[in-house]
């Protein structure tokens, strides 16, 4: 595939093309997948690890390991490239590096993988040595055996054709660790030896290793790929079982039969105690099948004994049920799996077991988490609690629990778990749970709108993921950071708006106040103007009244007019004078119950002074 071609698709897309091509065993095909998604993405360490998974399943030791090596190194502490760098060596028989990469998987996390691991390592170590009580060491014999094998040696080299050696000159590099003894790699490879040989003897064909196949690939390639698998294969069986101890093994086997054909309780337990661990080791090889009709044979021969014979057969038998659940999960089979694991927590509870009973309520909540069922799985793994023992344990459950309450969108609860699940990281001082646990708690608080509390969490996690060198948590953390940052922007804008609504709402009340009380101001106004109305209708009543008593008088003779006039305009003076001071009197009054505001004042001023104004030119009438 050209750059073009491989820019031109997604990291996830080729992801998800290599794993589904390693599901379907087609190792080659995917790891062409992986290596375009690296050429993508430059040193993603779980693309790293899948891609050394399939070189291990081809034989690739070499190569298997390169990836496992390169995926840790940004993060010494990257779990899966622990367990996948120990796997590798396991392969290659260098089982003492893998039992201390082993033990450094399980310190960070103790899962069943590497617990697996340390068990089948320390075994393979056991076979390889020997137990010390099975071993007599005698004072005889020489060393001339070392000179025979030399000249051995050279006389098998003598005599080699000559395509033949220049062939395995050639490839000296990839048959380095090849056993060069055939009687050995015949015992070694047993049915396989023949095949061995006739690869070899297709190597002496010069014209058919010419040839290509459709890939490109030479036939010769092709003979060479199978003759170091077994080469491969043989030095891995010779260390994890000699043939020395092989032959120890079968003298032991002998004696046993010959003292007595009945097994004692012991060694049935230790009998079911290694088919677990070949159990354990198919399923985490990748063989859930194979580890599942195992475990169900296992079951079956189990069940047929009787007490006296296996004294902790309630045990055995509760295990042999979480191993079938565990590869009934691996399979896809979760009802299956959640009868098994359900029978295991009854045997548990029935006999008193309590680790049989957390490791059941373990997986029960596991299967009840993969099927979407997180209510469900809260519950199992709350009863667990009390069950757990180590702070690590505590940890990664209050972790699990509060991740599910995350997914039922029930954050308080998520919150909750996630701060006990930091608590205990941090007493533990596990930094991987400490970065987590703090995401979880941040993820809570981002669905509580809490951003500021987030924030602080986010950032407390992105030292975290510094500190041990994960680099894809480190892109995940800012852009969650941003995230809330933006979050924190957004509630500072509703407070303002919301602010800006209140005083709104604020000056919109005062205004109404003002309204209601101008309204009862109206009131008394349109009183004053109905009393100024009545006070001016008096007044034209007044002059009405004075222009008919003037014409009254003008009719009267003329003889008595000055005598009349004297003493009417006397007494009419004072009439009028006591009309005038009425008027005032009755202003003075009327004023009196009026408010006291100018504006008022003065209209009804201009009244009264019109009326004095009339007093006095009729009192100027009068005295003409």
């Amino acid at each position: 595939m050209s750059d073009g071609d491989i820019l031109r698709s997604t990291f996830p897309s080729y992801m998800a093309e290599g794993e589904r091509l390693y599901l379907c065993g087609e190792f080659t095909k995917a790891i062409q997948s992986f290596t375009n998604a690296l050429h993508l993405q430059s040193g993603d360490k779980n693309c790293l690890v899948a891609r050394s998974k399939c070189y291990l399943k081809m034989g690739d030791l070499e190569k298997s390991l390169n990836d496992a090596e390169a995926s840790l190194q940004n993060d010494p502490t990257f779990c899966k490239g622990i367990l996948q760098k120990a796997e590798t060596l396991y392969t290659m028989g260098d089982f003492e590096f893998a039992l201390v990469f082993y033990h450094r998987g399980y310190k960070l996390r103790p899962d069943r993988e590497f617990k697996v691991g340390i068990q089948k390592a320390q075994e393979a170590i056991n076979n390889s040595v020997g137990s010390p009580s099975s071993i007599k060491l005698e004072n005889k014999g020489d060393l001339s055996f070392l000179s025979k094998q030399a000249e051995s040696k050279k006389a098998q080299q003598k005599h080699l054709p000559i395509k033949q050696l220049s062939y395995s000159t050639k490839h000296e590099i990839k048959r380095k660790g090849s056993l060069k003894s055939e009687k050995t790699v015949r015992q070694l490879l047993g049915e396989l030896y023949v095949d061995k040989e006739y690869l070899e003897k297709l190597l002496l064909d010069e014209d058919l290793i010419k040839g290509t196949i459709k890939s490109g690939l030479t036939v010769e390639d092709l003979i060479m790929t199978g003759i170091n698998y077994l080469d491969t294969r043989s030095n891995f069986w010779r260390q994890q079982k000699p043939i020395y101890a092989r032959e120890r093994d079968r003298k032991l086997m002998q004696e046993k039969l010959l003292r007595d054909r009945k097994r004692s309780p012991s060694q049935t337990a230790h009998y079911i105690l290694k088919s677990l661990e070949d159990i354990d080791m198919l399923l985490t090889s990748g063989s859930a099948d194979g580890s599942l009709q195992k475990a169900e044979k296992v079951l079956k021969k189990v069940l047929e004994w009787n007490q006296d014979e296996v004294p902790n057969k309630d045990e055995l038998v509760g295990n042999l049920y979480s191993c079938i659940g565990n590869a009934q999960i691996e399979l896809g089979q979760m009802v299956a799996a959640l009868q098994s694991h359900r029978k295991d927590l009854e045997i548990a509870k029935e006999h008193d077991l309590p680790d049989a009973k957390s490791r059941a309520l373990d997986n029960i909540g596991r299967v009840f988490a993969r099927v979407g069922k997180f209510q469900q799985a809260i519950d199992t793994w709350e009863e667990k609690i009390p069950l757990a023992k180590t702070t690590l344990e505590k940890t990664w459950l209050f972790h699990e629990i509060g991740r599910c309450y995350l997914e039922l969108d029930q954050a308080w609860q998520a919150q909750s778990y996630g701060e006990k699940s930091q608590q205990y990281a941090e007493e533990e001082g596990d930094l991987e749970w400490q970065l987590n646990a703090s995401v979880l708690v941040a993820q809570a608080q981002v669905k509580l709108r809490d951003f500021e509390s987030a924030v602080n969490n986010f950032e407390k996690a992105l030292e975290r993921a510094k500190l041990v060198h994960n680099n894809e948590a480190q892109q995940a953390i800012i852009s969650a950071l941003d995230d809330a940052n933006k979050g924190i922007i957004e509630e500072l804008k509703k407070t303002n708006y919301r602010e800006i609504l209140r005083e709104k709402a604020e000056r919109q009340d005062i205004m109404s106040q003002m309204d209601l009380q101008g309204a009862s101001e109206k009131e008394p106004l349109r009183g004053r103007e109905e009393q100024e109305r009545v006070v001016k209708q008096w007044e034209r009543d007044q002059e009405s009244e004075r222009e008919a008593t003037d014409d009254e008088q003008d009719r009267k003779s003329s003889g008595g007019l000055s005598k009349k006039l004297l003493g009417d305009g006397h007494s009419s003076n004072l009439g009028v004078r006591r009309e005038s001071r009425e008027i005032y009197r009755r202003l003075s009054d009327y004023s009196s119950h009026l408010p006291s505001e100018d504006g008022s004042q003065k209209q009804e001023k201009k009244p009264a002074e019109a009326a004095k104004g009339e007093v006095q030119k009729l009192e100027k009438t009068k005295e003409e």
